[in-house]
């Protein structure tokens, strides 16, 4: 396995185990540890050494003009903080050590301090060679990030233990989530995997996640804790070893199972030992990448169980008490929101599960609130009209309709129109086409680009080459250059420089790459060489596609040929007329 996923409030397991159906609008209790903003690390400077991986930095946010802007740019914060721990995390997995595998490291090795514990067996191991590179790395390059982290931990933590402890596992295999996603619920690794856990889409529904276009439960940090808590459990009870387990759970079983067959390593009457991950480490029958898991997951538990011994300074963070609201049918949380007096970003960061920024039709779903505003929001929800529970409405174009018409049809501005349905900058609305309509201003428009848009703003990132400037990084991904000053904060001057990063929103990228796709394509149709003329000798030809309008007496003009040669090469009668669309070889 790669990476893991979310989860729900402790009202929804308990309305899931049995329970009749929940009142509409009535409070669930919960006190579940809701996600919260990555604070600023605190590390002192980690003294000089030479690394193998460079420090990420994140851009900083954009400039703030609008109250859509104050929305979008709490998604793109979010999702450029989770692009730097992504790139961190795909770092550490990616790193290699400065001295061969073979090497001790025992004089340099962490030793655990006095009166620490662990329930996991680090002071066997803490010695080893890869534990040590990875202290090095977690206070070196990856020091920014740790520290992230590490402030990110408090708010989980006790919640995490207590759903390991009801597996019968160690509360410190915690620490899994930090070298797995740094405990962020809207980690996407490039396998795909995603949340807390960095669960893969079969892994997690065959522990009872739902994932489909509404809702993905691997992001929701309490289901995905008990699905990644029931996952580990069964691991262990196939190999006997917490460590084998924690390899199992980044590569698979089947990929640890057969590593220790080819071992021909002799299991005991208890099982494999924890012992035996580190003989299976000094074979060639696993990847690298799952050789470190365990010494990575050691390294962490040491500076996590004292991270100012490191040098870090954790804020004391008490876990976030919230409460929880059951809605009985599609309901936008920004109309939570108001409920609850709170914005929609920070209901939204409560309930990353919920994909397009509402709950699911047809479905009772629970919606977490801040703490003590539960039972008002349930209250007037339950007065609220069930046309006024989504702030949009769906509107299907008729022919001949405009985007002013339709606009002007449901009240609203033509731009807000526009702001919800992005593909109308493009083009005309067309018949048939569903439009989400905002019907409750600005901040409902937010909601109604992410209905019709189920993905996050997605923002990637841009290094800066020697030579690059900002216009013609503009042009290359088709946005312009004040939308780059904006995203990346460069002012008016927009200066830049080599080995910069910028942020750069991904429908423009995926719109660069289809726009260089063309070209090419272009290019390989245009140039063709043919065989040509009855002596059988090679002649260099190129085919032209025609486009509305042309005639063939244009195009012999054009390429300097006659009306005849262009018939006689394309088998064409005195009569054939010329078709948009269709190519046609021009002879040399």
């Amino acid at each position: 396995m790669k990476r893991i996923g979310t989860a729900l409030s402790l009202a929804l397991v308990a309305a899931c185990a049995g329970r009749s159906a929940p009142v509409p609008g009535a409070v669930a209790p919960s006190s579940d540890h809701a996600p919260h903003a990555p604070a600023t690390a605190q590390a002192e400077p980690a003294p000089s050494r030479q690394q193998a991986v460079a420090a990420v930095d994140i851009p900083p946010a954009p400039v703030i003009d609008t109250r859509i802007d104050h929305e979008a740019a709490a998604e793109l914060n979010v999702e450029a903080d989770s692009a730097a721990d992504a790139e961190m995390l795909e770092k550490l997995d990616a790193s290699r050590p400065a001295v061969p595998d073979d090497a001790s490291g025992a004089d340099a090795a962490a030793v655990p301090g006095g009166g620490v514990t662990w329930d996991i067996d680090v002071a066997s191991f803490n010695n080893h060679d890869r534990v040590q590179y990875y202290l090095d790395l977690f206070q070196g390059p990856a020091r920014e990030r740790m520290g992230i982290w590490l402030n990110r931990m408090p708010r989980y933590e006790s919640m995490i233990r207590e759903r390991l402890q009801d597996q019968g596992l160690p509360g410190d295999m915690v620490y899994l989530a930090l070298i797995e996603s740094g405990f962020s619920n809207v980690a996407t690794s490039s396998a795909r995997a995603v949340g807390m856990w960095q669960f893969m889409r079969g892994t997690g529904r065959g522990y009872g996640l739902r994932i489909d276009g509404w809702v993905d439960e691997r992001r929701d940090p309490v289901k995905a804790t008990v699905a990644a808590a029931r996952f580990l459990h069964d691991l262990r009870e196939r190999f006997g070893s917490l460590y084998l387990a924690a390899a199992a759970y980044n590569a698979g079983a089947g990929k640890v199972g057969r590593g220790l067959n080819r071992m021909d390593e002799e299991e005991d009457e208890d099982g494999y030992s924890d012992s035996t991950f580190f003989r299976l480490y000094d074979t060639r029958f696993i990847r690298r990448e799952t050789k470190d898991y365990v010494p990575k997951l050691i390294a962490a538990a040491l500076i996590a169980k004292e991270p100012a011994r490191y040098g870090f300074h954790v804020q004391p963070a008490e876990p976030l008490e919230t409460d929880s609201i059951v809605v009985p049918d599609m309901t936008g949380l920004d109309v939570v929101a108001r409920l609850a007096d709170t914005t929609v970003a920070a209901i939204a960061e409560l309930n990353p599960q919920y994909l397009r920024l509402a709950t699911p039709p047809h479905s009772h779903a629970v919606v977490r609130v801040p703490a003590g505003r539960g039972e008002a929001a349930a209250r007037a929800y339950a007065e609220l009209a069930p046309a006024d529970r989504v702030s949009f409405r769906e509107h299907v174009v008729t022919r001949g309709q405009t985007t002013a018409a339709i606009a002007q049809r449901y009240g609203i501005s033509t731009s807000a129109l526009v702001e919800a349905n992005p593909a109308l900058r493009r083009r005309a609305p067309r018949a048939g086409q569903r439009l989400i309509v905002p019907l409750g201003g600005p901040m409902s428009t937010v909601v109604a680009r992410r209905i019709a848009e189920p993905e996050p703003v997605a923002m990637q990132i841009h290094r800066v080459r020697r030579g690059e400037t900002l216009s013609g990084i503009a042009r290359r991904y088709h946005v312009s250059v004040r939308q780059l000053r904006g995203w990346n904060r460069l002012g008016s001057k927009g200066q830049i420089r080599a080995g910069q990063r910028l942020r750069i929103a991904a429908p423009a990228v995926q719109r660069a790459r289809q726009a260089e796709k063309r070209s090419v394509a272009s290019r390989s149709t245009t140039h063709v060489t043919r065989l040509a003329g009855r002596s059988g000798e090679a002649r260099s030809a190129s085919t032209h596609v025609v486009k509305k309008g042309e005639t063939l007496t244009g195009l012999a003009r054009r390429y300097g040929v006659t009306v005849q040669a262009l018939r006689k090469a394309n088998g064409m009668s005195a009569r054939a007329q010329l078709k948009a669309g269709t190519a046609i070889v021009i002879p040399a």
